[in-house]
């Protein structure tokens, strides 16, 4: 037997396969990531990489289906007291990791932290219609916000449960790196720039996890990401590009796993530093995009131009908002109108992008003659640079936009609000209009509204809509789960087949 045995496996090495990848399911699941997280605490950054590993430490108020229809979790039921009060009811059977319950004092507690000003959170604008958090019973929260607030359910998706007690003990840096939850992974360790390592919960209110421990690698290469899961290095890796997406897809041990999703590809444009401080410059830059390229040439099929900051997916979309069209001669015309001829801007950028976006949307300036100067950096410094000063923060960069709240307020709001760490851009009119889209209920005046928004925002060109994203994973054939479109990337829904 293991003779024959040794002679099968030397059969699937001959062709291509290493002992690994042939392996039968196992305890640990291993997943490659595009960059590190810059965060594990939940309060603070919301980038992929981050939220991928820590939305499987904590759970949250309230989550979306399969079907992405808003449902409960922490909280498992929830009242309109008024246009401005919402009442929910909160588990009582729910424990941290540390054995501790997890009550409606946490929950208040992690409301309040994430929209003190002074924590300082990327995601406050998320979160800041919330004026007060209440206990009003044992297993009773009291949420009111400012005016009523349409999105809000939309918004408390992201709203992760942070325990009380150990953040008051420990204090917000050591939580940071040694968080802790009550979802169905604790936390083990975490070799910055290498490897996070998480250990089932056994003890999880909704039964016990399908893996026994489970590591994310940071691999920003990737075609070492892409190694790894061939050898069985991985099992599941994120951040494929189109062209990749295709050839893997030859491969009988691999699934690809594509998702249409709620994130919208842009170009942040800055227009408070630098030569793109005059409109013309913006205006050329976007004028000298053409969308239909990128999506035909680069992507595949894996993405659909966008006009706008906003995807179809999301609640607040208006095609009718037309883009600049694609016109090189007038982006000329326009740089030499302001004196910007051969400019120079910085290009921010990350391994956490598809560098071929990056490289062709270069090509594109520099042929109406811009001089554009990449300026690549790790995912954590890249968004400190972007959230920083307007003079730290680039001429222009691009980003992957989802508030995983399938809303305008969670996108619009955030990049282009006064007062928004993202906003490199001011305008009392645009600020106005999302302003009064966020404190009504009544659908139509918040589309009417949007559509002002995105006609100020044509008109001034802080950034541009490009496309919306498809997300691209590829798993070993043998992992059982399916990608939804708002990227919730839940080990817990994963399985082996048996």
């Amino acid at each position: 037997m293991n003779r024959l045995r040794r002679m099968l496996l030397a059969a699937l090495l001959a062709a291509g396969m290493s002992a690994a990848a042939v392996a039968q399911p196992k305890d640990t699941l291993s997943i490659d990531l595009p960059g590190q997280p810059a965060t594990l605490d939940p309060h603070v950054q919301w980038d992929t990489d981050s939220y991928t590993v820590y939305r499987n430490i904590f759970d949250n108020l309230v989550t979306r289906n399969a079907e992405g229809r808003i449902v409960p979790q922490i909280a498992t039921a929830w009242t309109q007291r008024t246009p401005t009060e919402i009442e929910f009811t909160i588990r009582t059977d729910v424990k941290f990791h540390d054995g501790t319950p997890l009550t409606a004092e946490d929950v208040v507690f992690s409301v309040r932290r994430i929209i003190d000003p002074a924590f300082r959170s990327p995601q406050l604008s998320q979160f800041d219609s919330i004026v007060a958090a209440e206990v009003a019973a044992p297993d009773k929260v009291v949420l009111r916000t400012r005016s009523p607030y349409p999105a809000l359910l939309a918004q408390l998706v992201k709203l992760s449960i942070v325990p009380r007690a150990y953040v008051e003990r420990v204090g917000n840096e050591r939580f940071n790196l040694e968080p802790m939850g009550s979802g169905p992974y604790r936390f083990v360790s975490w070799q910055r720039g290498v490897r996070v390592t998480l250990q089932a919960n056994e003890a999880y209110w909704r039964g016990r996890p399908p893996f026994q421990t489970v590591t994310f690698q940071a691999v920003p290469d990737e075609a070492t990401r892409i190694a790894n899961l061939r050898s069985g290095r991985a099992d599941i890796i994120r951040g494929l590009n189109p062209d990749s997406a295709a050839t893997l897809r030859s491969e009988q041990r691999i699934r690809v796993l594509p998702a249409p999703t709620e994130r919208v590809g842009y170009m942040f444009i800055n227009a408070q530093a630098g030569p793109t401080r005059d409109v013309r410059v913006r205006r050329a830059i976007a004028h000298a995009i053409n969308r239909d390229l990128l999506v035909q040439a680069l992507l595949s099929g894996f993405g659909s131009p966008t006009p706008i900051v906003l995807t179809p997916a999301s609640f607040g979309y208006v095609a009718d908002v037309q883009g600049y069209p694609y016109d090189p001669a007038r982006a000329r015309a326009l740089l030499r109108e302001a004196g910007a001829e051969n400019a120079e801007l910085s290009f921010l950028t990350s391994p956490a992008y598809d560098q071929r976006i990056v490289q062709a949307l270069q090509q594109m300036m520099q042929e109406v003659g811009l001089r554009v100067n990449l300026s690549t950096s790790d995912q954590p410094t890249f968004l400190r640079r972007r959230q920083g000063n307007p003079e730290d923060a680039g001429s222009v960069s691009i980003g992957a936009w989802s508030c995983a709240c399938q809303d305008a307020d969670g996108v619009i709001f955030p990049l282009f609000r006064t007062g928004s760490i993202w906003a490199k851009y001011s305008n009392p009119e645009f600020d106005a209009a999302v302003d009064a889209a966020r404190a009504t209920l009544d659908e139509a005046e918040r589309l009417r509204l949007y559509r002002r928004a995105f006609e100020i925002l044509r008109d001034d060109v802080p950034g541009l809509g490009l496309y919306q994203v498809y997300a691209i994973y590829a798993a070993r054939r043998e992992l059982q789960w399916t990608p939804t479109a708002n990227e919730a990337f839940f080990v817990f829904d994963m399985r082996w087949q048996p």
